[in-house]
């Protein structure tokens, strides 16, 4: 027994030293996030983003077998979005029909909707179907004499949030690189991997990232709810090789936010947002089963650490540095974490029977009881800090159980790092590419996630059916009883279409309080 517990001690000390480390640093950020983040953010008021001139965007998404979902996001979005100047390019593969098929039925029935077909077989990588969407999209504004201003990216599973493009065509006036946040849809408390997923992402998008931000780090793109100024991504293109996002990359968002960053664009993150209706964001269901987490995240570990390893190393300012090991530290704390938790565990435990056992842990040194006893001081004030902000998202009843949730999330990352590895030195082995390994989504049913419904006046400013002033000018002329659709069809100021369309988008919310 004490030769084992020896040997438990010897484990713990070198896992206690890696842990103190990362731990200092996660305290950096909290203080930061506790006490340096005073700055109130420049929120630009409703009627302000009602009237902004809207400049014209394409949103880009890559599929590959997304046929189950990809037919009820479209329709969904197109009806929720509360902005009238955009279009949505869908990038598929020839040798995948029935996803081709089902964008098809949409376009039938919205002229809003643009196929973009790869010139070869999938799948290949999500860059590389991201650079022929762009060719598509190049293509159409020379058929039609168009030019978009804005890109924004999404994939096959988003929940796109009303107000997002009000927001990134807000904000691009200033910035060209603009990421609306992203959560997780809630789900419930025995849904422990999803579970990982909601805690990690309240934490990442309320603390992390604007603390980032706050202390001039490069800000890595979502993947989803992005927005790219047109000029600025042109820029980026000049300078690799006529390709704006990396197709050998599994990370290409992550890439191009650090491309962005290095050419000198100003990136913001617009903060969580909680309205009554709940946070504007992207939402989206993430893996709920434990191979898929794994799989999604071994690409997260390859191509945000590994790959931006491999292409960058430590070649940046000192500043960066710190965030490229921020972001590259899980490569040994992810394998370290379950054995510093099972260690922790044992440790516990013999203290408690210290007398029955002889309490070898006794003959710690001073400096490593000390150390270890900083280390699960600063993870208590860490799972504090993620309980709260999980709890602004999905209340505190989901949010008590995310220390427990921590222990399952070190035990999938765990498993994620050691796939990245296996994946990625074998790919360099036999000199390959690393492939895109897709994860399977999953389509929410859209009635419980929604924010409440809007006023119809409000969608008909947003799809720019009318303007404020006609919409004031018919609320006054109106008669009583008289709805305010039917008035502005009678005058002239919109057809029974737009006010169909305009209807359809409000049936697709959930209903207002008292419906």
């Amino acid at each position: 027994m004490l030769w084992s517990c020896h040997w438990v001690v010897v484990g713990l000390a070198l896992a206690a030293l890696w842990i103190f480390l990362s731990a200092i640093d996660d305290l950096f950020v909290a203080l930061v996030f506790l006490f340096g983040m005073a700055k109130r953010f420049a929120w630009p008021q409703d009627s302000l983003l009602a009237h902004a001139p809207q400049r014209r965007i394409a949103i880009f998404v890559p599929l590959w077998h997304e046929h189950e979902v990809i037919e009820p996001m479209l329709r969904h979005n197109l009806a929720a979005i509360l902005y009238g100047n955009y279009d949505i390019f869908v990038g598929v593969y020839p040798n995948d029909p029935l996803t081709r098929e089902a964008v098809e039925r949409v376009m039938s029935d919205d002229a809003r909707v643009h196929l973009a077909v790869c010139p070869h077989d999938g799948p290949t990588s999500k860059g590389d179907c991201l650079n022929w969407i762009y060719e598509s999209m190049a293509e159409y504004e020379g058929r039609h004499g168009v030019d978009f201003e804005i890109l924004m990216t999404h994939d096959a599973e988003d929940l796109i949030h009303p107000e997002s493009l009000r927001l990134i065509n807000w904000f691009s006036r200033e910035y060209q690189m603009v990421q609306v946040p992203v959560l997780p849809l809630a789900t419930g408390l025995r849904e422990w991997t999803h579970g990982v997923y909601c805690d990690e992402f309240a934490e990442f998008q309320f603390k992390d990232l604007p603390v980032r931000q706050r202390l001039g780090g490069f800000l890595p793109s979502s993947g989803v709810g992005t927005g790219f100024e047109r000029t600025a991504l042109e820029a980026v293109r000049q300078q690799h090789q006529g390709r704006i996002f990396d197709p050998d990359c599994l990370t290409e968002d992550y890439e191009n936010g650090f491309r962005m960053y290095a050419a000198g664009f100003q990136q913001i993150l617009i903060p969580i947002r909680m309205r009554a209706s709940g946070p504007v964001a992207t939402r989206e269901f993430f893996p709920r089963r434990v191979r898929a987490a794994v799989r999604q995240r071994s690409r997260w570990v390859a191509g945000a650490a590994l790959q931006s390893w491999e292409r960058h190393g430590w070649r940046a300012p000192l500043q960066q540095c710190y965030w490229f090991w921020r972001d590259r530290k899980g490569l040994a704390g992810n394998l370290l974490s379950p054995l510093a938790n099972l260690l922790f565990l044992c440790w516990m435990g013999t203290l408690a029977g210290g007398q029955i056992l002889g309490n070898p842990f006794g003959h710690f040194p001073v400096w490593l009881r000390d150390l270890c006893v900083i280390s699960m001081t600063v993870s208590g004030l860490h799972a504090a800090i993620r309980i709260h902000l999980s709890a602004q998202v999905y209340g505190y009843v989901f949010a008590a159980a995310a220390p427990l949730r921590m222990f399952w999330g070190n035990l999938i990352n765990c498993a994620a790092t050691l796939q990245a590895y296996q994946q990625f030195v074998t790919a360099r082995l036999k000199q390959h590419t690393l492939g895109w390994r897709k994860t399977e989504h999953v389509y929410p049913g859209i009635a419980p996630y929604l924010p409440v419904r809007p006023r119809l006046g409000e969608i008909l400013i947003g799809q720019q059916f009318v303007s404020v002033n006609d919409l004031e000018e018919a609320l006054l002329r109106k008669t009583k009883g008289q709805r305010i659709g039917e008035y502005l069809v009678a005058n002239g100021k919109i057809t029974s279409d737009d006010l169909d369309r305009a209807l359809e988008s409000q049936a697709a919310y959930a209903p207002a309080a008292g419906d």
